[in-house]
């Protein structure tokens, strides 16, 4: 989850993410939305296929990337469980007599 979570903390990796939303992509496709070097594309899409949040396919000579949503659906998960855990303790009845 750690590498989840890194992997989505940058900017430039969110908005690679919503550009696979539409469908797979090359790197140079996908390079064509920034403003970046080649270099630092594939350093994103390192992490990102790091963090499994993007597949890799080979199609001939190139390689198309996609989102992994499985993951996804794994990371949403645990951020919802956390939160319910939280709240869940928030309203315990041990908490609720120690701010009486």
């Amino acid at each position: 989850m750690q590498l989840v979570l890194e992997a989505i903390s940058d900017p430039t990796r969110r908005k690679i993410l919503d550009l696979l939303k539409k469908g797979e992509m090359s790197a140079g496709e996908l390079g064509e939305h920034f403003d970046i070097s080649g270099p630092s594309m594939s350093h994103h899409l390192s992490k990102l296929k790091a963090a499994d949040l993007v597949l890799a396919n080979r199609h001939g000579q190139s390689i198309r990337y996609s989102i992994n949503t499985s993951v996804f659906d794994d990371a949403a998960q645990f951020v919802i469980g956390f939160f319910q855990e939280r709240q869940e303790n928030q309203n315990s009845p041990e908490k609720k007599e120690t701010k009486k």
